[in-house]
């Protein structure tokens, strides 16, 4: 008498069967996202670009350095803020204090 065919897979087997594939679509997914967050961030408007040259007064060490669109500010090894606008005029000065 022939043993009868099982084409089941066991129980075990199936489990793991469906974790791999589970695993597979969650790396699938999470790749996708990857790929749309570095289109969505590489495709946005750019910085604003740094001036060439930046005249600080005299005996002035500078810093910090951070820019917006419209000016930059530069921080100085004296405690001091200097703003300027985008053409390099002196906009504000702020005397930090310790």
């Amino acid at each position: 008498m022939a043993a009868p065919e099982n084409d089941e897979l066991p129980v075990d087997l199936k489990w793991l069967k469906r974790l791999v594939t589970g695993l597979t679509l969650t790396m699938i997914a999470g790749i996708a996202v990857i790929a749309a967050l570095l289109i969505i961030r590489l495709s946005g408007p750019q910085s604003p670009s740094l001036p060439e040259s930046i005249t600080l007064p005299e005996g002035t060490t500078a810093q910090a350095f951070t820019a917006t669109a419209e000016w930059y500010a530069v921080v100085t090894t004296d405690d001091r803020i200097l703003i300027f606008r985008r053409d390099g005029s002196l906009r504000q000065e702020i005397a930090l204090s310790p």
